[in-house]
């Protein structure tokens, strides 16, 4: 069995928005970590002041704000 693996992208804007795409799950988050899972790995964003903006898990859009 194949298993289909999505396109990632991310993009930090001035150490202050953080956008990515491919993103299948958050798996925790806090004002000073954020923990996701893209195409089955995870991934830790680490700063202060986080805040998780918006995900959507049909399309895998993930958005967020703070200090990274």
């Amino acid at each position: 069995m194949q298993t289909e693996t999505r396109q990632s992208v991310l993009t930090l804007e001035n150490q202050s928005k953080i956008s990515m795409t491919g993103v299948e799950r958050v798996d925790a988050f806090s004002e000073r970590l954020i923990q996701l899972t893209v195409n089955g790995k995870k991934v830790r964003i680490e700063g202060s002041k986080l805040r998780v903006l918006a995900f959507s898990e049909g399309s895998g859009n993930f958005s967020a704000s703070g200090y990274v």
